[in-house]
């Protein structure tokens, strides 16, 4: 019996990437491979790529002239490049690098098996097409391994909300959404090998409206129909757009005990004029107004949230309104960051803010989050959260895992498994993390 051939994937960007990630060590795990975490040792390397930061091609392309010696060693290594960059940058990724074997986008994965074998065959072989066939149905009877206790799972790709310093719709396509009933095989299939929580994707996964057996399904309705799944403890669904938060979908947060009081719901901006410019099609005022009912279902709900500053035309005016709408919503998390052109994108065109402006802006918002996170995870002590542990900790006897609102919780002298569910009081907080003590 020959030895299995060894794959090693880097996975770049968002939660989609992690789970599309595993559906490709999957699908190539069905033509011998294993994953391992070191390049040097791979007969496959796949670079899974993200599109949305700055320069991130430029990153991929020198990620790849590190494997120039790797390659010269071993001829018969295999390098692929995959994700939003891949789908670019197809044919010029080709061209730069030519020890690059296969280019994959993110629609077109499944494909990998019969990619892998024509490039074994000394092929070069590119696939960014945008397929009619289900990537997901033709991966269901891959090979599949024992889980930890939490799982992605992707139910809505693409965007059709066009904001202007996005990509997405250009990298993923359009909003497109998977049958239910294939949704909850899936979820049901991840239950029974170890996983307990589910968090739902989606560039827009609020927007989700998968066919079911009498109609289309909101994501309030496909929670509600994961929620019956016997073993699965915990839902989550990230990321949310303002304006597809429907009224089921905040009751949910309030009713369903499984889905979890956490939500992501992005913002951008606090200035009208800026959320006009980004083509978000809401205002700072309805914002306020969709946090505020969301808190009267769910009052304990942790919100988090996304920020770019240093948006073209942005004055100082405009940055003082998102400080003021940070102030007023108290996010428990969120990330920022100072805008950075995207080409081919209409932001790109217009007149850009002073770097020097945006970096002492972003420094500012930075300043007031962190403030912000850590008043929210000092107020957690002495309060009793549901834990679950994920992995052993740093410490012998120590456990790790999430609680209910997304921190990380490690608890000492735990007698506790991966998987398990339990409660915990919260004793003390630190930087990052809390730390807490099991409940008799």
């Amino acid at each position: 019996m020959s030895a299995p051939k060894k794959l090693f994937i880097k996975t770049y960007g968002c939660q989609m990437n992690v789970y599309d990630s595993e559906r490709m060590a999957e699908a190539l795990g069905g033509e011998g491979y294993v994953e391992t975490k070191s390049p040097d040792d791979a007969d496959m390397i796949l670079l899974n790529t993200c599109h949305i930061r700055e320069k991130a091609a430029e990153k991929v392309y020198s990620e790849l002239g590190r494997f120039k010696g790797l390659k010269a060693e071993k001829p018969d290594l295999k390098i692929g490049v995959a994700g939003c960059v891949a789908q670019a940058e197809g044919e010029e990724i080709m061209r730069r690098q030519p020890l690059v074997d296969l280019v994959v986008g993110p629609q077109s994965y499944h494909r990998l098996p019969e990619m892998e074998a024509k490039a074994r065959e000394g092929e070069k072989v590119l696939d960014t097409d945008f397929p009619e066939e289900d990537k997901f149905e033709k991966l269901k009877n891959r090979p599949k391994a024992k889980r930890g206790p939490t799982a992605f799972l992707t139910v809505q790709e693409g965007c059709d909300k066009f904001c202007a310093f996005c990509v997405v719709p250009y990298t993923r396509g359009a909003e497109v959404s998977r049958p239910a009933g294939r949704i909850l095989r899936e979820a049901q299939e991840l239950v029974e090998r170890g996983v307990r929580e589910i968090t739902l994707l989606g560039q827009n996964v609020n927007a989700y409206h998968g066919a079911g057996p009498n109609g289309d399904l909101t994501l309030a309705q496909l929670i509600w129909e994961l929620d019956k799944i016997d073993g699965l403890a915990r839902i989550r669904f990230t990321t949310s757009h303002p304006n597809d938060m429907q009224d089921d979908l905040i009751e949910a947060h309030g009713t369903c005990a499984k889905l979890m009081p956490y939500l992501h719901l992005p913002v951008q901006a606090g200035s009208d004029k800026i959320l006009k410019r980004m083509n978000r099609s809401h205002t700072a005022e309805s914002y306020l107004r969709l946090i505020e009912r969301i808190r009267a279902a769910r009052p304990d709900i942790l919100i988090s949230g996304d920020f770019i500053v240093g948006f073209p035309e942005e004055t100082e005016e405009d940055f003082q309104a998102t400080m003021d709408l940070v102030e007023e919503v108290k996010y428990g998390t969120a990330y920022s960051f100072k805008y950075s052109t995207r080409p081919g994108t209409p932001a790109a065109e217009r007149p850009q803010v002073d770097p020097a402006a945006a970096d002492d802006r972003l420094q500012r918002l930075q300043a007031l989050l962190t403030r912000q996170q850590r008043e929210v995870q000092d107020s957690m002590v002495g309060r009793e959260v549901g834990v679950l542990f994920e992995k052993t900790g740093r410490l012998p006897g120590q456990m790790v895992g999430k609680s209910d609102y997304l921190h990380a919780v490690h608890v000492a002298d735990c007698n506790r498994q991966a998987g398990d569910l339990a409660r915990v009081r919260i004793v003390s907080s630190g930087a990052n993390s809390l730390a807490g003590e099991l409940i008799a």
